[in-house]
């Protein structure tokens, strides 16, 4: 009883515009899977069951103390590699279309399966803002050694989904860490060396490190209708969903091509498709405004906490969202090859749905334990 009380509590000193976002954003997505679910299999009732399981985890997370996190995130860290080692050789492999070949899942009870690199995208954010916290207190974060180290700590997750054959996972890790260096100070020069190393190092990743799917995901990026009925399709149909839905679109729920599932994996990556075609232009320009108002409070929060190692937490999950963002949208606009990143809370992925509503929670603990807030529990608690 005492734990529900907490829970109670803590709900009623959280942030209610950020959990009002959210409701929206959750609200909203469901709806696009429900129009997708009316024909064919019912992705519904598991990203129902995601959401739902995200936001009980979100509110019993808000009573955590984050300090007590944020002091484990060495533990946590571990627990994060062992986890995707233990996907890299005991995990279940996905093979999909034009030579896609990833073990980035595991088989849990029940038939379930569970992408743990979902998970360690949260884990990641804690132990790296932990990390350069504690550089940038202490002075240090200018020298390269430290950078260095900084550099190996965000590379760990980047090689070892890699090695999974998930570097949709590996770019948006690097993303993070790269928003959360940049936020915590981190000199220019830094991120100027390692645009010319990479510039440097692009013909060699192109020759040996990426897959023959990958390099011809790339090539036909550039010219998708050079072959419309195999490596260019999704993107060509995504765009013509896209653009079929005009202003207003057909109607949730009236969208022919989503009945015929026209667009290969429109549950999932290409999601913003549907939004165009059923609810057109104002439907797309409202998923995009609801990402970038959640980006924008989850600045807040982080201006308004009181502690460095939470505030970059926030600018961790920011970058989360807002990379993820632009790279789904940009697959889905042929602005950028297809990479299997999602768009975040509204594709479907029970493994991905769940965890960004526990990042959830992690944003609402950190605003409950901003002073202002701290004072205003104090004081009712004392009347």
């Amino acid at each position: 009883m005492n734990l529900f009380k907490s829970v109670w509590n803590s709900f009623k000193y959280s942030d209610k515009f950020l959990w009002s976002i959210i409701i929206f954003i959750a609200v909203y997505g469901l709806s696009l899977v429900a129009s997708i679910s009316r024909e064919g299999f019912n992705y519904f009732n598991i990203q129902f069951l995601s959401v739902m399981v995200g936001l009980i985890g979100a509110l019993f997370l808000q009573i955590l103390d984050y300090n007590f996190v944020s002091k484990n995130a060495k533990w946590i860290g571990l627990f994060c590699i062992a986890l995707i080692i233990y996907t890299l050789f005991m995990g279940v492999t996905i093979e999909g279309a034009s030579g896609v070949n990833a073990r980035a899942w595991i088989k849990l009870p029940g038939g379930i399966t569970f992408q743990p690199s979902e998970l360690v995208k949260i884990g990641f954010i804690i132990t790296f803002a932990k990390h350069l916290a504690k550089l940038k207190k202490s002075d240090k974060i200018k020298k390269f050694k430290n950078v260095a180290l900084l550099g190996l700590h965000a590379l760990v997750p980047v090689v070892l989904t890699h090695m999974q054959g998930d570097d949709g996972a590996a770019i948006i890790f690097l993303c993070i860490a790269l928003t959360m260096s940049f936020m915590a100070g981190l000199p220019l020069r830094y991120f100027v060396a390692i645009i010319i190393l990479g510039a440097i190092l692009m013909p060699i990743a192109w020759k040996f490190v990426l897959a023959d799917y990958q390099r011809q995901r790339i090539l036909i990026q550039l010219n998708p209708e050079g072959d419309p009925l195999n490596m260019g399709y999704q993107q060509i149909q995504g765009k013509l969903s896209i653009g079929s839905g005009g202003l207003l679109g057909y109607g949730l729920f009236n969208g022919p091509r989503v009945a015929k599932n026209v667009v290969p994996i429109q549950e999932s990556d290409f999601i913003f498709s549907v939004a165009g075609e059923e609810l057109g232009f104002i439907g797309c320009t409202l998923i995009i405004f609801l990402l970038i108002l959640l980006i924008l409070r989850t600045g807040h929060i982080a201006r308004k906490s009181n502690e460095l190692t939470s505030s970059l937490t926030c600018f961790g999950f920011i970058g989360l969202i807002a990379s993820q963002t632009i790279f789904n949208l940009g697959m889905c606009l042929s602005l950028l090859p297809v990479m299997g990143v999602t768009l975040p809370f509204f594709s479907v992925g029970g493994s991905s749905s769940a965890c960004l509503y526990l990042g959830i929670g992690i944003l609402q603990n950190i605003y409950l334990n901003r002073d202002q807030t701290k004072k205003e529990i104090i004081e009712e608690n004392q009347e």
